[in-house]
């Protein structure tokens, strides 16, 4: 079944167009890495998925409810209430972790769960408890962001999408910001996640993961959709941009 759907999205930033007629289905529990150079579009159609940004036009529908559809050349949105609903349905995991600086680790998981669904306080401290145990973070539930080292801002952040039980998981270059020590502390949640079958969409620029993890690869370049494959037909292919692209990366074998 396809939880996730995008038919001919089309994003404008004045007259600069960043998406142009991208449409892809993802289906529940299949994990799908986004790659592509600098200003292909990735992160632009992540934040349209996520409500971060109103679409041109197009369609996107998320486990079975319908975010934006187009009529007479116009988008237009689901009311609020269907809007919030698939606001809970999906998690998203930001490069620079967003956490809030005052709140700490255990009241940023918290947060969501509390305020946006209702769940009571102590319920949602066990659950928050439950995800930091999870994600090696228990001793620092009393902490606060400035105390973390990148890795485990990230993994806070990790914790906080889960928190309200996503039916799908948006990752925005998790590992962007962080040393590359740190870097594999991320991935390494991240593929743990792989194993509970959690759908999951990651824009990122670690091409081995992306070829280890991925049940499919998008490749995006100036707004488009060159490549949508397995990551060995992906990784293989002969198309002159995506083998220009990945010949960038030496980590790929």
């Amino acid at each position: 079944m396809s939880i996730l759907s995008v038919t001919n999205l089309q994003k404008k930033f004045g007259d600069l167009t960043v998406l142009k007629d991208i449409s892809f289905q993802i289906s529940d529990g299949e994990i799908v890495s986004i790659i592509g150079s600098s200003g292909s579009g990735k992160s632009t159609l992540l934040r349209c998925m996520n409500q971060l940004e109103t679409v041109t036009s197009g369609t996107i529908e998320i486990n079975g409810k319908t975010l934006v559809k187009t009529e007479n050349g116009t988008p237009v949105y689901s009311g609020k209430d269907v809007q919030k609903e698939i606001l809970m349905e999906t998690g998203f995991v930001f490069q620079n972790f967003n956490l809030f600086p005052h709140y700490s680790v255990l009241r940023n998981v918290m947060e969501a769960p509390v305020c946006v669904a209702g769940v009571a306080k102590e319920e949602a401290r066990k659950k928050a408890m439950e995800l930091l145990k999870k994600l090696g973070l228990e001793e620092k539930a009393d902490a606060y962001p400035c105390e973390l080292s990148g890795g485990q801002s990230q993994r806070v952040s990790i914790a906080r999408a889960l928190a309200l039980e996503p039916k799908i998981l948006f990752f925005d270059e998790p590992t962007s910001a962080l040393d590359p020590e740190l870097t594999g502390e991320v991935l390494k949640v991240i593929k743990s996640l792989a194993d509970l079958h959690m759908t999951m969409v990651i824009v990122t620029h670690e091409m081995a993961f992306a070829k280890e993890i991925s049940d499919r690869v998008i490749f995006m370049d100036k707004g488009v959709i060159v490549e949508d494959d397995t990551p060995d037909v992906v990784f293989q292919s002969a198309n002159e941009r995506t083998r220009e692209f990945l010949g960038k990366y030496h980590d790929i074998q």
